[in-house]
């Protein structure tokens, strides 16, 4: 089954500072019927104003994943840790018994762009913990390229303590991309930019979603070019 979920279907606030736009329920948007996909819980595209960002504050019992997508994000946690993140880099952060962590634009004059996605973890009582990845770029074309897993095979993986898999894709116009599943897992695709068809059948655009089930092979192809996530689900 294939739920496709529209660009504008999202829940969109203007607060200034902060630009966000919420495919689960999250902070003043609740939906009952839309809490979470699996254990994806918050998947929130988020475009933060110059000097910028969110103060120190808490969180509890989550992994938290975030994939800058322009600009420049910096984050400063309870643990000591401090990292600045452009294109290309993932932070993982488990929050675990408890942490509390502020994620700011440093520049002067450019906006970021991010991508953040709360999970469920697989287990609770964690110790709080940090994590910056870099991936290359390069690898993204034409491929399905993992950048968060719970086995990570190399240190340009984050690992997360949840059986997921998170992958990055840039398909050239023209290009296809086969991807197999177990039937009893989830699948969910997001478009960060250009169009992506579904076994030749559902066509998405730019930031537009589905929600995968009991589907075992499916088939990704672009026309124009296309660059998405692709996440794998328990």
């Amino acid at each position: 089954m294939i739920n496709i979920y529209p660009d504008d279907s999202r829940y969109y606030a203007n607060h200034g500072w902060l630009k966000t736009y919420h495919s689960f329920s999250f902070a003043e948007y609740y939906d009952p019927k839309n809490m979470n996909f699996g254990p994806l819980r918050v998947l929130n595209d988020d475009i933060v104003a110059p000097k910028r960002g969110f103060g120190m504050h808490p969180h509890k019992e989550m992994e938290i994943v975030t994939i800058v997508l322009e600009g420049e994000l910096r984050h400063e946690d309870s643990t000591g840790e401090t990292a600045t993140t452009t294109f290309g880099g993932i932070q993982r952060m488990s929050a675990g018994t408890g942490i509390f962590h502020s994620e700011v634009n440093p520049s002067k004059t450019e906006e970021v762009n991010l991508l953040q996605l709360w999970f469920l973890p697989e287990q609770y009582g964690l110790k709080p913990s940090y994590e910056k990845t870099t991936y290359d770029i390069k690898k993204m074309k034409n491929n399905l390229l993992p950048v968060v897993t719970k086995n990570p095979t190399s240190k340009d993986i984050a690992h997360i303590h949840q059986d997921l898999t998170i992958y990055l894709s840039e398909l050239e116009s023209g290009h296809s991309i086969d991807f197999k599943q177990k039937k009893e897992r989830r699948t969910f695709l997001f478009v960060i930019e250009g169009e992506v068809t579904i076994n030749e059948n559902e066509t998405l655009k730019k930031r537009d979603s589905a929600r995968i089930t009991e589907e075992e092979a499916l088939l990704l192809k672009t026309n124009s070019g296309a660059k998405f996530m692709l996440i794998d689900l328990p």
